[in-house]
């Protein structure tokens, strides 16, 4: 007679809610700075209002999302052994070299292209003019944010491929395994962008022309998503895809996954419609919903993806906790990045970011894009 027998040991969760933040959060600053940077590289002068808004979300989250990043860590000193023990085949090594060169270079960009107008209120004879100055290092050309912007925009493209890659490769997790969910996480995104974009344009500069073009292109971004998650589902019915028929079977016989499937289309049609009928005066609600359909999914994905066993029957509990590193980390990091927001809008002259200029006082002839 043989007894097999496993046993299971008592462990946290590899992915903490700090995680779904930093996901969340750097999805968005890199989806948001590659829909403002054709504005501003290419000089087209009707898309400066849209570049504005995203060149805001893309630096405001783009700073809270790496300190939710460390958080997850534990500890920051952790971060440094990327660096020390560095290993090439890991995509999390690679993105601790590309985290560095997107926030600096996003911060860089945005300075660049405030540094005329800084300038300029260092001119005016105030009690903080000096500050002015030293903040545009006395001068206003910025000819420079082409290729800040492109150098930047490439350090964008490579956070959205290895935080899909180094999830994605995880085959221990048959729902984190599939060859799409990269491309999901890009989508949603760019979702979450457009939906902070809307919030945002509803609360500054509220415009009727501008609040209908990000809701065209919100129906656009959801219309991605949802063919998405049509061919994951095709492909996980079908078998033509073992990964994804792995992935479904592993949740399919659950309840509460039925109502997540639900919920999330649910989350993707609702707003789809709304902005589809009614693109004028809905963005609050269009954008709230969308918000809260890329944090879904990414939530659905981290943590719904670690209560399925990977040995034995049934679901762990995935709820939220309470703590540091749940609820409120999740509010922390939400307040951190208000905080910035508040401080981006009051301190820097968002509505004066314009196109780049070759020499002072000489600003660069618009192009249609």
């Amino acid at each position: 007679m043989e007894i097999h027998e496993l046993v299971g040991a008592v462990h946290d969760a590899a992915w903490l809610p700090w995680a779904v933040q930093y996901f969340f959060l750097i999805a968005i600053s890199t989806t948001a700075f590659l829909m403002a940077l054709p504005t501003f590289v290419l000089g087209n002068e009707d898309g400066l209002p849209r570049a504005r808004l995203a060149l805001m979300v893309a630096v405001t989250t783009g700073i809270t999302a790496p300190i939710a990043l460390l958080a997850d860590l534990h500890q920051p000193f952790r971060f440094w052994e990327f660096y020390a023990y560095t290993h090439t085949t890991s995509w999390m090594a690679w993105g601790a070299w590309i985290v560095p060169v997107y926030v600096g270079g996003v911060i860089a960009f945005a300075w660049a292209l405030h540094r005329p107008a800084l300038h300029a209120m260092g001119q005016e004879n105030w009690r903080f003019a000096w500050v002015f100055r030293w903040l545009a290092l006395g001068g206003e050309t910025n000819w420079f944010v082409i290729p800040l912007g492109l150098i930047t925009g490439a350090a964008a493209l490579g956070i959205l491929t290895y935080t899909g890659m180094e999830v994605m490769i995880v085959r221990a997790r048959p729902l984190w395994n599939t060859p799409l969910l990269p491309l999901q996480f890009a989508a949603t995104g760019f979702v979450g962008a457009l939906g902070m974009m809307l919030m945002l344009e509803r609360v500054l500069d509220h415009s009727k022309t501008l609040e209908v073009r990000l809701n065209r292109q919100l129906v656009f971004a959801l219309a991605v998503v949802g063919g998405l998650g049509a061919i994951w589902f095709t492909l996980a019915r079908s078998g033509l895809s073992s990964a994804h028929t792995e992935a479904l079977t592993s949740v399919a016989g659950f309840t509460v996954w039925r109502m997540i499937a639900i919920w999330g289309g649910l989350a993707i049609a609702v707003p789809f419609v709304i902005a589809l009928i009614q693109p004028a005066h809905t963005g609050w609600l269009t954008g709230l919903i969308a918000i809260h359909a890329a944090w879904m999914f990414r939530w659905t994905v981290f943590m719904g993806g670690q209560a399925v066993p990977k040995v034995g029957s049934g679901l762990y509990d995935a709820l939220m906790p309470t703590g540091v590193a749940g609820l409120l980390g999740v509010i922390g990091t939400f307040g951190l990045w208000l905080f910035l927001l508040i401080a981006y809008t009051t301190f820097m002259p968002w509505t004066e970011a314009g196109l780049p200029r070759r020499s002072a006082g000489a600003p660069r002839p618009a192009r249609s894009i």
